[in-house]
């Protein structure tokens, strides 16, 4: 559920840098949706463990946005950080993977806002409305 902010924040920041779409942004577009899904990947995978233990859908998306914001935020303020040079562009021939970086930076922005708050209320909404699984092949039966 993040990857359409990923996409989003790549072609925002490709239109506000005055940046074509090329080979090199179409490498940092890739680049970023891998970041983007392995962080959403983390926040759905602990809230899943909370909802196994809790039982109560909300209460374990809100505990795994707060307990995974910090890993996720160390995850991509690393990637921005190290793209900043390149999309700078700066020095001979910096201009040439400047797209890449742009690409990239702009697609974290957007995904791990996405990912710290959108995929919790997503992972909220649609399994809070789930019938509860069975246990050990026990038959769900609605109403008892």
């Amino acid at each position: 559920m993040a990857l359409p902010g990923a996409l989003a924040g790549i072609a925002w920041t490709l239109f506000a840098t005055h940046t074509t779409l090329s080979v090199p942004a179409l490498t940092g577009a890739i680049m970023c949706m891998g970041v983007a899904t392995a962080n959403s990947i983390l926040v759905v995978s602990f809230a899943r463990e909370r909802l196994d233990a809790t039982g109560d859908a909300v209460a374990a998306a809100i505990e795994a946005g707060v307990t995974r914001f910090r890993p996720v935020l160390m995850t991509a303020l690393a990637m921005i950080i190290g793209m900043a040079p390149m999309a700078l562009g700066l020095g001979e021939g910096g201009e040439q993977n400047a797209p890449l970086g742009r690409a990239v930076i702009g697609g974290l922005l957007f995904a791990t806002f996405a990912t710290l708050f959108f995929v919790p209320v997503l992972f909220a909404l649609l399994r809070g409305r789930q019938a509860p699984e069975p246990i050990h092949g026990a038959v769900y039966v609605p109403g008892e």
